[in-house]
């Protein structure tokens, strides 16, 4: 067994152990449990409405907010969790882990960034530290595409979870290089302007966040999986058509209490931004197939991308069943 399958396993063990101990009885009931790698933010308030639209529908949703992506990926193949958040592509291929994405909630849209006093351009980052998200993360990897193609490589990458994390590391003088989300991007420019240098990225179609489970699950419970899609679908082209519909989704289902009046007034404009990365099909074959593209460059996958076949990594069941009753939009 080599280091990187030891690594997963002893998380796996240490996630399973961590969840059941911190939840009790989670493993005994029989709700839906998913399992997010981060914290609920304004973010992920669109997720959050349309779980609590799958719960009127007679889905019991539970969510857990883990610390990170890899603790609830390693929580789904372990069984403490029936679904999880996240873009499990190396999961699946190098601990060939058996789970399958069934849509996509997001594409990738982040802002390379350094601290001006530090770098300029892409070539100052050679030999330099990089933060991002997680290990085998969207973020990560388009560092890790932008390194290769400006022929440079990173002295060390950290990995340093959400966006706001990172942005208030980059304020404090912390860390002087990273990716951020749109909000990000907008407090830097209010906070400290001229401070930060947004780095050119180029145009990248890849997942950022999808929707995964183990396959059994899949299986099982087909009907809830694609009561869940449904949900989304509705939400994610409800907040399209107009970005004021999550001010009102949160209002409604009384979501993110304790959200700041900063954090409230963001609300519109990250959905404004956010519209361009929300797909309102939930992906499917084409989203892998430009993951394929994407993640076999960067690194994160292994092999051409012409050779690999969907249904190795997507089970497109109930994504497919949705769209026969929602169209195609």
């Amino acid at each position: 067994m080599n280091m990187f399958a030891r690594r997963m396993r002893a998380s796996a063990a240490a996630a399973a152990f961590c969840i059941a101990t911190a939840i009790p009885g989670w493993a005994f009931a029989d709700p839906m449990r998913v399992a997010f790698g981060d914290i609920a933010t304004v973010e992920s308030l669109h997720l959050l409405a349309a779980l609590e639209r799958a719960k009127e529908k007679g889905v019991d949703v539970q969510v857990t907010f883990l610390k990170s992506e890899d603790i609830a990926a390693q929580a789904v193949v372990s069984g403490q969790a029936d679904i999880g958040v996240g873009g499990p592509y190396a999961l699946l291929q190098k601990v060939k882990a058996p789970i399958r994405i069934f849509m996509q909630l997001s594409k990738l849209q982040f802002y390379p960034v350094v601290n001006s006093e530090a770098y300029k351009e892409w070539k100052d980052l050679d030999g330099q530290e990089i933060a991002v998200h997680s290990r085998g993360s969207g973020t990560e990897a388009i560092m890790k595409l932008m390194a290769d193609k400006n022929g440079i490589a990173y002295s060390n990458i950290s990995y340093v979870p959400g966006a706001e994390v990172r942005t208030g590391a980059l304020l404090q003088g912390n860390v002087k290089a990273t990716i951020v989300d749109s909000s990000g991007k907008r407090i830097l420019e209010k906070e400290a302007p001229g401070k930060f240098i947004f780095l050119p990225l180029g145009e990248v179609s890849a997942t950022d966040e999808a929707l995964f489970a183990n396959t059994d699950y899949l299986a099982k419970n087909q009907k809830d999986i694609e009561i869940l899609v449904e949900s989304i679908i509705t939400t994610w082209r409800e907040v399209a058509a107009d970005p004021k519909a999550a001010i009102a989704l949160r209002e409604k289902y009384k979501l993110l209490p304790d959200a700041t009046p900063e954090m409230i007034a963001d609300i519109e404009p990250y959905f404004t931004e956010a519209v361009a990365t929300l797909p309102l099909n939930g992906g499917g074959a084409d989203a892998a197939r430009d993951d394929f593209d994407f993640y076999t460059i960067s690194g994160a996958l292994e092999g051409k991308a012409e050779e690999l076949k969907v249904e190795d990594f997507w089970d497109l069941t109930a994504l497919n069943a949705v769209l026969a009753k929602t169209g195609t939009k």
